[in-house]
């Protein structure tokens, strides 16, 4: 093999999923596709401070921050400059989580809100998820480049292979830090249960106990923590909003979901709620086999415009209907199948709800779909047909060296 042209250094924030979507995976797939221009190296520890080996590279690419140590990352960010390196800085999520985030009050105890703020600005280029977060970020700096999320058919958790049931069953599949999000939901199921018992199931996925419970003295700042009580997790909280508190269950079934055990009720696939635990990032999106209909509630603020659509592309891949919120990511590439009057629009690729009737809209069109298995399938096809060419991981990829490329000539 020839040597490659650009050697490129890639330092991920962390080793979890914002890594593998932002990091890791983009700049593999970079090489794989032109292993003659394109060499990489992952490094979560980089020599900031060694121009040697700073050197070494045509471009380097971080997340929020070269270092944990914002004060560090900024001195390197300006010894790359002296050495004419360039360098993009990568963010997918909004600075500051609002109150009803559990990452809030630790982020503003240790003012991360100011310092990524900071680390924009320090920017010689920026690159995030969508138009609607790189509008958000035009201040900070001139050159803001969109890479958007992407999926990888080749990944077997990608790649469908529907459970069968005779339940239309409808699942949220996300992180632990949905709650005031998946609060839209509440009284959901116990309206679905009380018209169509027997014909759906909730299903949740993700279920997780692991974790600690972090406490900050008011008076001193000081901050304890310790192992979280099953009782106390998000997802205890997650499961009480799918089960209406576990009024839709049989005692027989809440006794066992309340040992919290990994394991399999009796009738569990013939009930109005399964639980379905956590699956490393490798795997997790095979989870989406377990359900027909996605859900993604999202609450509106700031913090969620500007997230990542992963959520519609994800179901798109999978080939599932989508009942999503009409607001920020999931306005990019929906479209509703529902009209003004209650027509369907052939075009429509999900149904989409409109905040100001969360009260009404979320049963009304969960029940539509539930009483019509025809569109769920049509709904699935249609967002597939729509998503997967823009967001295969070779299309974005193409643009990426694109990018790459122009950088490193002008540099």
């Amino acid at each position: 093999m020839n040597k490659p042209k650009y050697k490129l250094l890639v330092v991920p924030s962390d080793r979890t999923g914002v890594s593998k979507f932002r990091s890791v995976d983009p700049h593999v797939h970079l090489q794989k596709m032109y292993p003659d221009e394109f060499w990489v190296d992952v490094d979560y520890q980089p020599k900031l401070e060694d121009d040697n080996f700073l050197k070494n590279y045509d471009l380097i690419l971080y997340h929020r921050s070269l270092t944990p140590d914002f004060g560090r990352s900024h001195e390197a960010l300006k010894r790359l400059k002296r050495l004419g390196i360039p360098s993009i800085c990568d963010l997918d999520d909004y600075w500051a989580p609002t109150v009803d985030h559990p990452a809030h009050a630790i982020v503003k105890q240790n003012q991360l809100d100011h310092h990524i703020k900071e680390s924009l600005k320090a920017a010689e280029n920026i690159s995030t998820t969508t138009k609607v977060f790189a509008e958000e970020m035009k201040g900070f700096c001139n050159s803001i480049f969109i890479f958007p999320n992407a999926i990888n058919p080749a990944e077997k958790q990608f790649q469908p292979k529907k459970i069968e049931s005779d339940r239309v069953r409808v699942g949220w599949l996300g992180g632990s830090s949905h709650l005031a999000d998946l609060e839209i939901l509440r009284g959901l199921a116990g309206r679905l249960n009380g018209t169509h018992k027997d014909k759906f199931q909730f299903v949740l996925c993700g279920y997780d106990l692991r974790g600690n419970v972090t406490m900050i003295n008011p008076e001193t700042g000081q901050q304890q923590t310790r192992n979280i009580e099953p009782h106390e997790s998000v997802w205890y909280l997650f499961e009480k909003i799918f089960t209406d508190d576990f009024r839709t269950l049989s005692k027989e079934y809440s006794d066992f979901l309340h040992k919290w055990k990994k394991g399999k009720f009796v009738n569990e696939d013939n009930s109005s709620y399964k639980r379905v635990w956590t699956k490393p990032i490798t795997t997790y999106a095979s989870n989406y086999n377990n359900f027909d209909i996605s859900l993604a509630p999202l609450k509106e603020h700031i913090f969620n415009k500007v997230k990542s659509q992963l959520k519609v592309i994800e179901a798109g891949f999978h080939k599932k209907a989508l009942i999503a919120q009409d607001y920020g990511p999931y306005q990019i590439d929906c479209v509703n199948a529902i009209e003004r009057g209650g027509g369907i629009n052939p075009k429509g690729n999900c149904l989409l709800i409109d905040s100001h009737k969360n009260h009404k809209q979320w049963y009304q069109y969960t029940k539509k779909l539930i009483d019509n298995p025809s569109l769920v399938e049509d709904l699935g096809e249609r967002l597939y047909e729509d998503i997967t060419p823009k967001y295969h991981i070779d299309v974005t990829t193409k643009y990426r060296a694109e990018v790459y490329r122009e950088l490193i000539r002008k540099s």
